[in-house]
Order: structure tokens, then sequence, then C-alpha cells
């Protein structure tokens, strides 16, 4: 046993094994239901043995011999109750050795990418495969998955059931797919990692703003489908972008987890290593001809990035791409993004002008980012009732720490900002009553 000490570090060790033992075990055995389920019991019972008698030398032979009883275990009992209700005949291959030795070679393998592309079964309409994988691949719970779709947790639970259902009944192997196939998984596949990086970049609920486990993930996996497919713009321009964005995260936060935004960062700390990589992909991505979303959002932020400061930012180039990408991909927060674009360039009164129309979206007019960024744009404008009824209006929405808190200070401010303006304008002006005073 090593002396890793309990707690996160073997949180984080599981999360990051799971995806590995688990496509292990699919591509063995093909039920990606029932090897599921024997890897989240082999997970139980790490999650209570290990703290306390410390982590196997071979965790992952550990995981994957637990998981492999636990799969042998369901699959004797499956014949078993068909043989009591069929009088089936005695199936000799239940009763034969299933798991391999702890250190076997093929355990040490990191099947994450093949996994990847397997959750994007045919079978499954491209919505349900991307939660399938993000739940398998990416680690996330459903409830943030839930968030990442802007639906219901019960309404993403139900969307993963029926999934796993539909593999099972569809006939098609749960395999890799074949040159063809997996040219065709790769729009679904991309999205699994979008949305991984995303969550793990500002999480939506908790009390830290990132988590670098996801990110970092969802960038290595990146990492790995650029080469193999490095031809593809499309998976250019999201490892781009992931790098572009993941080069501000030092700065976006300080000592004590606080939220810094972007126009209050240091960019010194930015990591321009990731800069200069994102800025090579995007660049030899978008000369190759067809142009796709991952690409201009990689173009955006390397805008951003190449900023030397806020005030110099090229918001007009900004707005163009956005309004490039707004043709190209039909989301709420595209939208939502390209109305600070055009109150940098227009003027705040534009930018919430822009805002209306996504009032009557049911996909984000109840989400506090359309509260926070109303607040942004009325705080630009002057109106500083406005922008504190909407920044306290998004604080009680989010279910991120430290956004609800960045949230609060930026009304409290205002709050004291507001007074202080009042009561000079009292002084000066007559026609304004001054406050009663205690």
């Amino acid at each position: 046993m090593s002396a890793l000490h309990a707690g996160a570090d073997v949180t984080h060790l599981l999360r990051d094994l799971t995806p590995q033992i688990l496509g292990v075990l699919v591509r063995r055995h093909g039920d990606f239901a029932a090897a599921e389920d024997a890897v989240q019991e082999a997970l139980i019972a790490a999650s209570s043995q290990w703290p306390a008698d410390g982590v196997p030398e071979n965790p992952r032979g550990w995981l994957y011999q637990v998981a492999s009883r636990r799969l042998s275990d369901h699959w004797r009992s499956e014949a078993a109750r068909r043989r009591r209700e069929e009088a089936a005949a005695t199936q000799e291959a239940i009763d034969a050795p299933f798991a391999p030795a702890p250190d076997e070679p093929a355990v040490q393998d990191d099947d994450s990418p093949g996994l990847l592309f397997m959750c994007c079964h045919p079978s499954l309409t491209p919505p349900s495969a991307i939660a399938l994988t993000l739940r398998a691949v990416g680690g996330l719970t459903t409830a943030e998955i839930a968030r990442a779709f802007l639906v219901p947790e019960s309404t993403m639970a139900q969307r993963i059931s029926r999934a796993k259902q539909s593999i099972r009944a569809s006939g098609v192997p749960f395999a890799p797919p074949s040159g063809a196939e997996r040219t065709l998984r790769v729009a679904a596949v991309l999205q699994v990692l979008y949305l991984t990086f995303n969550e793990g970049y500002t999480s939506t609920a908790g009390d830290v703003l990132q988590r670098t486990d996801l990110s970092s993930e969802a960038i290595r996996l990146g990492r790995g489908l650029h080469a193999a497919l490095p031809d593809d713009a499309e998976v250019s321009g999201l490892l781009a972008l992931m790098l572009l964005t993941d080069a501000r995260r030092e700065a976006r936060t300080d000592a004590q987890g606080s939220l810094i935004p972007l126009d209050e960062q240091d960019r010194s700390r930015w990591n321009r290593g990731l800069i200069d990589e994102g800025v090579a992909l995007v660049s030899a991505a978008l000369s190759r001809g067809r142009v796709g979303p991952y690409q201009v959002q990689a173009a955006i932020a390397a805008l951003h990035d190449e900023a030397h400061d806020f005030a110099a930012t090229d918001w007009a180039q900004i707005l163009a791409l956005y309004e490039l990408l707004c043709r190209l991909s039909d989301n709420p927060v595209v939208v939502l993004n390209q109305a600070v674009a055009v109150a940098m360039v227009h003027g705040a009164a534009a930018g919430l002008e822009h805002l209306r129309p996504l009032d009557g979206d049911p996909r984000i007019s109840s989400h506090y980012r359309l509260d926070a960024v109303r607040g942004h744009l009325c705080e630009m404008l002057g109106d500083l009732q406005a922008a504190m009824r909407h920044y306290r209006a998004a604080a009680e929405r989010t279910t991120s720490r430290p956004e609800r808190d960045y949230l609060l200070v930026k009304a409290a401010r205002l709050n004291l900002d507001g007074g202080a303006e009042a009561l000079e304008r009292s002084a000066t002006d007559p026609h304004l009553s001054t406050p009663a005073r205690a």
C-alpha cells in the first residue's frame, strides 16, 4: 500500500481511473450498462477502503479486478435467473475464469479516447450521446451535465437512462467504430470535450470557481483527438479554444479563490506558451477553408489573449466574429456574449436591446448569466439601481459560491457608490431633499 493521503487525492485518482477501467471492460465485454454498474461498485469499495488502508501499488489493476468480479457475479445472477425462468441449459462460459491478472498490459492502457467514440453510439441522438459520454468519460455528475445542457436534473437522469436502454435494444455492438463511422461521430465527441472543459473552467456549482481536473482532462483528450485527426479543422479549433481559454486560468482567481473578471486580470500571469500554441492552431485551421463554430470561438479567444490590456481589445473584430458565430450556431449563450461585444462597440443601450429576444427563450430566460450580463450593461449605462437589482437576482440563481460572492460584492459596491453619489447631488442641488437625520 502507498502512503497517499485520504480525501481529495483518492477522489481525484478514482475520477482519473474510472474511464480507463470502464473502457477496458466495455471494449472486452460490450455491455456498457453492466460494465458501468460494476465500475461504480468498485469505486464504492475503493472509496471506503483506500482512505483507511492506503492506495494499492497498482490501483488500476485493483479496480479492474473488483469490477470484473462484480460483472462476473452479475452475469452469473442473470444466467441463474434465466435458468430458473426458462429452464435453460447450464452456460459453461459463466464458470470460466473471467478476470485477467491485475498487471495485465491492457489494464494499463488509457482507453478514454476510444470510450469517447464508443459512447457516441449510432442508436443515440447527439444530445443523449453527449450526456452519456460526459457521465462515463468526463466524470461529471448528472446534476453538472443538466446544468451544462440548461435542463432539470431529473430530465438529464432520464435521458442518460434511456441512452443505456437504447444501446442495449439496438443490437449494435458497443465497440470502437470503424474509420468511416468514427468520422461521423466526431461532432458529438467535440461537444463532449467542450462541455467538459467548460464545467472545469467555470464550475456550475460548489465552493471553487475552477475544477482543473476536468479542464485538464478535456485538454488531454483534445490533444489525443488532434493527434488522431490532425487535418480536421474543427478538432484543431476546439483544442485551440481550450488552450487559449485555459491560458488565463492562473489570473482568474486571487489567493482566496475569489473571481477576478477579465478586465481586472494581471495579464503577465497568462500562460504565453499556451497562447502561442493556441494561436498557431487556430490560424492553421482557419486557413484550411470551411469555418466552424469552434474555430470562430478560438479566434475570439485569441483576440482577447493577444491584447496587451483590456483597453486594447479589438472589440469591432470580436463583434464581427460573434455575428458569424450566430449564423453558425443556434445557441442563446452566443447571443448573450455577443451583447457584451455590441455594448463595447455601440454602447450599453444597444447591448441591452440586443438581450431582449433572450427573455422569450426558455433555454436561458431564467439563467443567472442573463441577469449578470444585464447588470454589467446597466452599470456601464450608469443605471446603478437596475444594475444592483440584476446582480442580486443573478446571485440568487447561481449555484457557484465564487460567482455568487462576486455578484453580491458588485451589488454592494454599487450601493455604496450610489449612496455617495446621492449625497453629493443633495449637497449641490437645492431641488433635491436632504436625507432625514436620525
